[in-house]
C-alpha cells in the first residue's frame, strides 16, 4: 500500500510526482519548499488550479481559431491552407458536402461520417445556408459555419478538461498536460473530433459517478460521432472480469448499444446507402499517409521495384486491400488478448484509464487510417493514464514534427517536392515510436504499480474504477497463482496444503 496519506490536497508535481518537472523547476528557483504557501491553502483565493488549467484551456484554443483564421474566407489559393498550416475539414466539407446547396446529409447526400457527426454538420450547416440564402447573402457562409463549429468543438474541448479535473482532484496539475498541448492548438479544430471525445469524456465521468447506464449512454452517442469510444467497452470487460462485478459492465454495454442503435436507425432504415457509406469507405480506403504500411511500403522500395512479381510484403499488401484490412483487424486483435491477459494478470487491476489508452492506441498503432486529428483521442486519455510531463513532451515533438512534414507532403503532392520522401517517412517512423513507447511505459506502470503516481496519490486505488473498484474474484486469484504470479496472503482465498515432504532415513 501506498504511504500517502488520504486527503484531498492537490499533488504538486515539482514537489513529489514529476522528476521532469523537478528538475526544471530549477530555473526558478527549485521545487516547492515544505512552508511554501500553496494556492489550495488560501481560503478565498479565485485562481486555484483548476480555474487556471481551464483558463489556459480557453487561451490555447483561442490561440488554435487565430492560428487557423488564414483559411476561414474558403480562399485558398496557392496553397495557403498547408503553408500557413490553417487546412481543417469543417470548412472544406461545409462545400463537399453539399451544405451549401442546402443538402441534408444522408437525405440529399451520402455523408462520410457516422451519424452524429453527420446530424451535427447538418444542425449547423443548413441554418447558416438558410441565414445567407435567405436573410443576409453578403456573409460568407463558410466562415460562418466553421466559426459555430470551431465554437461548439472548444466548448466541448473546455468540458474534456472539466472531466479530466473532476476525475483528478487530488491532481489538477495533470489538466495542464492538456491544456497547454501543442497538438491542441493545431488540430482542436481540423474535424469533428471533440464530438466524439467530449461525448467519451462525459461517459467516463458517469461511470466514475457510479452510473453506468448513462455512462453507456455518452459512451454510445462518442461511438456514433468517431467509432473509437466504444472500445473503452473493452477495458471495462476486463476489470469486470478481475472483480467479478458483471452487472456495472452490462449495463454500460447496453447503454452503449441501445444508445448507437437508437441514433443509427433513422439513417440506416430510410437511407440506408448513405448509412452504409462510412463503412464502405475504410473497407476500400487504400493505406493512409504515416501509418505502419505506409512505412513499411517506403521501405519495400528501396529493395524492390514494386512492379508485379518484384513486391515487397508491404506493397503487396497496399494492392491487396481486403487482406490488408484482415490483417489489421487480426493484429488488433491480437493486441486486445495481450490487454486481456495483462489486465488479469497483473499485480493489481490496472486503471481504467491505463488500459483504455493502451486500446485505443493498439487501434491506431496497427490501422491502415491514421489522420492527424487522431492524435487528439491519445491526449485525455495519456494525461489520465500517465500524466508524466517527460514522456508526453517527447510524443508531443515527434507529433508536431509529423504535421509539420504531412503539410510539407500535401504541397508537394501538386507539383515540386518540399521535403525528401525520406524525411516525411521518418517523422512518421518517429511519431509510431513515439505512441509506442509511450505504450510500453503504460504497460511497465501496470506490471509495476509501485511506479504508478495515479496510484500514489489515491491511496493505491484506481479513481476511475467506479462500480468495479474492490479486491480480485477468487478465480482470477486462483488462476494469477497457478501461474506462478504471487502467493496467497491472510485474507485471501487459501491454496490446497501441500503434502507434507518426505524424509528418507
Amino acid at each position: 500500500m501506498s504511504t500517502q496519506p488520504s486527503t484531498d490536497r492537490p499533488d504538486v508535481p515539482s514537489a513529489t510526482s514529476d522528476g521532469f518537472v523537478r528538475g526544471l523547476s530549477q530555473f526558478i528557483g527549485g521545487p516547492l519548499g515544505s512552508h511554501a504557501t500553496r494556492p489550495d491553502a488560501r481560503p478565498g483565493r479565485f485562481w486555484t488550479a483548476p480555474r487556471f488549467v481551464l483558463a489556459l484551456t480557453c487561451l490555447i484554443l483561442a490561440l488554435s481559431w487565430v492560428q487557423k483564421s488564414p483559411c476561414v474566407t474558403g480562399e485558398w489559393q496557392n496553397n495557403v491552407q498547408y503553408t500557413r498550416f490553417c487546412y481543417t475539414d469543417v470548412l472544406a466539407l461545409y462545400y463537399a458536402e453539399g451544405l451549401n446547396d442546402g443538402q441534408v446529409p444522408y437525405v440529399d447526400h451520402e455523408v462520410e461520417y457516422p451519424v452524429v457527426t453527420g446530424y451535427f454538420m447538418g444542425a449547423l450547416g443548413l441554418p447558416v445556408h438558410w441565414y445567407g440564402t435567405e436573410k443576409n447573402t453578403s456573409i460568407n457562409q463558410g466562415t460562418w459555419f466553421y466559426n459555430l463549429n470551431a465554437l461548439i468543438l472548444s466548448l466541448l474541448a473546455v468540458a474534456t478538461v472539466a472531466v479530466i479535473l473532476a476525475l483528478r482532484r487530488r491532481r489538477p496539475w495533470d489538466a495542464a498536460i492538456f491544456a497547454l498541448s501543442p497538438i491542441l492548438l493545431v488540430t482542436a479544430t481540423v474535424n469533428w473530433d471533440f464530438l466524439a471525445i467530449g461525448f467519451a469524456a462525459i461517459g467516463l465521468y458517469l461511470w466514475v459517478r457510479r452510473q453506468p447506464v448513462w455512462a453507456g449512454v455518452f459512451l454510445g452517442l462518442g461511438a456514433a460521432a468517431k467509432l473509437w469510444p466504444l472500445f473503452i467497452l473493452g477495458p471495462l470487460l476486463v476489470l469486470a472480469l478481475r472483480s467479478g462485478r458483471i452487472r456495472p459492465f452490462v449495463s454500460a454495454a447496453a447503454g452503449t448499444v441501445i444508445t448507437w442503435v437508437v441514433v443509427n436507425f433513422p439513417v440506416y432504415y430510410w437511407h440506408h446507402e448513405a448509412w452504409l457509406r462510412f463503412f464502405r469507405l475504410n473497407s476500400t480506403r487504400p493505406v493512409d499517409w504515416g501509418t505502419l504500411w505506409y512505412i513499411g511500403r517506403y521501405l519495400d522500395g528501396k529493395w524492390k521495384s514494386g512492379s508485379a512479381g518484384d513486391q515487397g510484403p508491404f506493397q503487396w499488401l497496399a494492392d491487396h486491400i481486403p487482406t490488408l484490412n484482415t490483417l489489421t483487424y487480426a493484429l488488433f486483435g491480437l493486441g486486445c488478448v495481450f490487454l486481456v491477459a495483462l489486465g488479469l494478470l497483473a499485480p493489481k487491476p490496472p486503471r481504467l484509464s491505463q488500459l483504455a489508452f493502451l486500446v485505443v492506441a493498439f487501434f491506431l498503432i496497427f490501422s491502415k487510417v491514421w489522420s492527424q486529428q487522431y492524435v487528439l483521442w491519445l491526449l485525455p486519455l495519456i494525461v489520465l493514464a500517465r500524466p508524466k510531463w517527460g514522456a508526453v513532451i517527447a510524443w508531443t515533438v515527434a507529433e508536431i514534427g509529423y504535421f509539420t512534414a504531412f503539410y510539407a507532403e500535401l504541397i508537394g503532392a501538386g507539383g515540386k517536392a518540399v521535403i525528401p520522401e525520406g524525411t516525411f517517412v521518418l517523422a512518421s517512423t518517429l511519431r509510431l515510436i513515439t505512441v509506442a513507447i509511450l505504450c510500453g511505459l503504460v504497460i511497465r506502470e501496470i506490471w509495476r504499480p509501485e511506479l504508478d503516481v495515479v496510484r500514489q496519490s489515491y491511496d493505491d486505488r484506481d479513481p476511475d474504477a467506479g462500480l468495479l473498484d474492490g479486491p480480485d474474484a477468487s478465480w482470477v486469484q486462483r488462476l494469477r497463482w497457478s501461474l506462478g504470479y504471487g502467493r496467497p496472503t491472510l485474507g485471501e482465498v487459501a491454496l490446497p496444503p501441500e503434502p507434507p515432504a518426505v524424509i528418507k532415513v
